[in-house]
């Protein structure tokens, strides 16, 4: 677990059974993550970066699905006095470095993306309906703007 930071009221674990070059470094993933939560005191996220097989495993266990997913969400419902548990994002990272190949954009801005998208989920924002999904994506697009990110959902 990371110690916590001098005006940074933010816990962060980042696990690494998968860490190819493609996967950002600690920095980046604390700058998106303190975006996300700009303003939201005490809060604990774990972040995990996981290889096809993990990803594909944790999909078939949790959502019925037989294939690697680029991002999980599983949110936290454990009190605990003075922190707010958030809980924990699943990254695939061969899924994400594939999907931004194959969108053109650069694999960092997807990660991002990801990471913000999977944070919204631990937040209580969803995208099983239309309405859900606009409200999701216009907050992920606002998100990554404040860090310089084009709209993903923008095809080029």
């Amino acid at each position: 677990m990371c110690p916590k930071q001098e005006n940074t009221p933010l816990q962060l674990d980042i696990q690494r059974p998968y860490d190819g070059p493609e996967v950002p470094g600690d920095a980046q993933f604390r700058q998106w993550v303190q975006t996300a939560l700009a303003g939201q005191d005490n809060a604990m996220v774990n972040i995990r970066i996981v290889d096809t097989d993990e990803g594909r495993e944790l999909n078939r266990r949790w959502r019925g699905r037989d294939s690697a997913t680029n991002v999980l969400s599983f949110p936290a419902s454990i009190p605990l006095t003075g922190m707010r548990i958030l809980g924990d994002i699943v990254l695939c990272a061969p899924v994400v470095a594939r999907e931004a190949a194959e969108q053109g954009k650069p694999v960092e801005h997807h990660w991002a993306h990801l990471t913000i998208h999977g944070l919204l989920h631990l937040l209580g924002f969803d995208h099983t309906t239309a309405a859900q999904a606009e409200i999701m994506e216009s907050g992920e697009i606002r998100l990554l703007d404040q860090l310089g990110i084009p709209n993903p959902y923008e095809l080029k």
